[in-house]
């Protein structure tokens, strides 16, 4: 793998982190909207684990936010 990949995975999850905290939601909150439990959220944010694309749809639909601004 590519060492751009970790950062870039590194670099989204600071987006959703960013996103939720500007929402108010806590981990748990962001988890029930998009029926995840908030350590998988957790692994999403410090890049541990790959949220696929229907959990970043999930998750910029419960943010209110575009899409490209989560990947952008």
């Amino acid at each position: 793998m590519p060492d751009w990949v970790p950062a870039r995975r590194r670099e989204i999850g600071a987006r959703i982190r960013t996103a939720r905290r500007d929402r108010s939601l806590s981990q748990v909150e962001l988890g029930e909207r998009i029926g995840r439990d908030h350590k998988t959220v957790h692994r999403y944010e410090y890049g541990t684990r790959v949220p696929n694309l229907e959990d970043l749809l999930l998750i910029a639909d419960a943010l209110d936010i575009p899409l490209a601004d989560l990947v952008g």
